[in-house]
């Protein structure tokens, strides 16, 4: 049998969790498993260096940045091997290079093209457990890449999809997956079960449990995957296709803090305005998610949409520089998106009014809507994140689920 484990930077954040890793690991393979572990840096570790870089450059450029994140999962992989080894059984630590991991060029974003797994295949022989930088690829020119923060999840997924491994575990310092951030929620519960579609999307709308590409790879792949805690031996949530009958109403709710809000006001009324926009950010690699068109006077009309704070910035640049049809943009940072994702949405109608009727209770203005099959997203002040979180969970009675 054959399982990868990944482990987040608090996990591996000092000598003591690096060696309860270590046993956990090694509990595994003398079991006769072999086993393949993926790390993140330690602690804050990535923080750090972000902070360092910025002391050196304010606007630092952005395959230097990859160069430097690399040294984090790197240090605790080799920490981890000595670790091991110290404990008696073989291990060896392995980089994006060594591995090798292919990706594309998109510096702090990249996507991974294709992962060589004759170098682990060969470790494993030898029966030694293999410890894999996360987070990091290579590009077809020899860069070092970074797939975005929390993309460990997505190195773990795709090597175990590349193995064809038995399972994929990712550990955390939450017991699983629950209907909202118990940190914020109080009332939130552990879910026993969660489908693909609805992690991905609770993934995608700011719960930090999963990095959300790991989740389209483990769907496309069909790997089995359990989220758990890595400080105690709690089962955890299970990441699968969930049958009809066993499908929530609404699974969860989730916030995402990093979101901006930018509005182009006084375009013309005409076709072609919002492929001229759009085309621009996403030439330059600018991910956009909510977008709202709405009709002005005087034959123009008002675009907003809204994008990570990272990307913020540049996307009003580019549109400045490159796209000189608005009378007047506007941003706003203080939002906050907050959705409720759930399967059996599909077949229920009435879920996004109980939503909006939940908002208009608690007197919070809705700014912007989105919908899915499986989500109700809406854009509110940041000041009534938790709030708004909190009366919405309580009015699904998602804690009794």
């Amino acid at each position: 049998m054959l399982v990868v484990k990944k482990f987040g930077g608090t996990s591996v954040a000092n000598k003591e969790r690096i060696y309860n890793v270590a046993n956990r690991c090694i509990e595994d393979y003398k079991k006769g498993n072999d086993v393949v572990v993926v790390l993140s840096a330690m602690g804050k570790y990535t923080d750090e260096l972000i902070d360092k870089a910025k002391d050196i450059n304010p606007n630092p450029p952005k395959r230097e940045m990859d160069m430097l994140y690399t040294i984090g999962e790197q240090m605790s992989v080799a920490l981890m091997a000595m670790a091991m080894n110290h404990l008696g059984v073989p291990a060896v630590s392995l980089n994006a290079f060594q591995v090798s991991m292919h990706t594309t060029s998109v510096y702090g974003n990249a996507r991974l093209k294709r992962i060589d797994s004759e170098r682990i295949r060969n470790e494993l022989e030898q029966r030694k457990i293999v410890i894999v930088t996360g987070f990091q690829g290579v590009d077809k020119f020899d860069n070092y890449t970074t797939l975005g923060r929390g993309g460990s999840d997505t190195t773990a997924v795709a090597l175990a999809a590349a193995l064809n491994a038995d399972s994929c575990e990712i550990f955390t310092d939450v017991d699983g997956v629950f209907t909202a951030d118990p940190r914020k929620v109080p009332a939130a519960k552990k879910l026993d079960v969660i489908s693909y579609d609805e992690m991905l999307e609770l993934a995608t709308l700011g719960a930090g449990v999963l990095h959300n590409r790991s989740v389209e790879l483990a769907k496309k792949y069909g790997v089995h995957l359990v989220v758990r805690s890595s400080l105690n031996t709690a089962e955890g949530t299970i990441v699968k296709e969930v049958g009809s009958m066993e499908k929530m109403l609404v699974s969860g709710v989730a916030a995402d803090k990093d979101t901006t809000r930018i509005s182009l006001i006084g375009l013309k009324d005409e076709p072609g305005v919002a492929f001229r926009l759009f085309n621009h950010l996403a030439r330059h690699n600018i991910n956009v998610d909510m977008i709202l068109q709405s009709v002005g006077r005087d034959s123009t009309k008002d675009i907003t949409f809204t994008t990570t704070e990272d990307n913020a910035q540049e996307a009003v640049e580019i549109v400045e520089r490159h796209f000189h049809e608005y009378e007047k943009i506007d941003v706003e940072k203080d939002v906050v998106k907050v959705s409720i994702v759930g399967a059996g949405m599909q077949s229920n109608p009435g879920v996004a009014a109980k939503m909006f009727e939940c908002l208009y209770d608690e007197g919070i203005n809705i700014k912007m809507i989105s919908t899915s099959e499986i989500r109700v997203s809406v854009l509110i002040g940041e000041k009534y994140a938790e709030k708004a979180m909190n009366a919405i969970h309580e009015k699904f009675s998602l804690g009794d689920n």
